[in-house]
């Protein structure tokens, strides 16, 4: 069997980051993805827009809660899980979410307000380099939301 999905699409919402009580990183954002046909009764051209919820473990979920901002455009590869809850009224529910396995920056424009700039390459595993006057911003702002502040070097981030 074989589980692979591939999306590429803009943050519908701010990174959470949450741990486990084993300290494992969890963060959870929103995705939103586009897709453009043209309806073969009218000819018009229409778009459909899909929103996925996306999780990622461990360090890369802690570096994604330090770069990716609404809004950001990302590329992400992982598998399609089905979460299955009971809701308050006892209803069974279920939905499709994607567990991330790689996450890489899509835009190459600099940002003032997330703090890195992204190198003209699309490569995997892109690094972001931090912009020297920003890092205190946001480890203030980090300190500020009572997310720990995390010392990354550029060596270590894998996208």
């Amino acid at each position: 069997m074989y589980n692979k999905v591939i999306l590429v699409g803009n943050l519908t919402r701010d990174v959470e980051l949450k741990y486990t009580p084993t300290g494992t990183a969890i963060a959870k954002f929103g995705l939103a993805t586009n897709r453009t046909y043209k309806d073969s009764v009218t000819g018009e051209n229409k778009q459909e827009t899909l929103f996925i919820d996306i999780t990622v473990f461990g360090r890369s979920a802690e570096i994604a809660n330090q770069y990716l901002r609404k809004g950001r455009r990302v590329l992400i590869e992982g598998r399609l899980v089905l979460d299955q809850w009971v809701d308050q009224s006892g209803q069974k529910r279920s939905k499709h979410s994607i567990v991330a396995e790689k996450v890489q920056f899509m835009e190459n424009k600099p940002s003032a307000e997330s703090g890195y700039q992204q190198p003209q390459t699309q490569a995997a595993y892109n690094q972001p380099q931090q912009a020297p006057q920003q890092q205190p911003q946001m480890q203030q702002t980090q300190n500020q939301n009572n997310i720990p502040s995390i010392d990354i070097d550029d060596e270590e981030i894998p996208f």
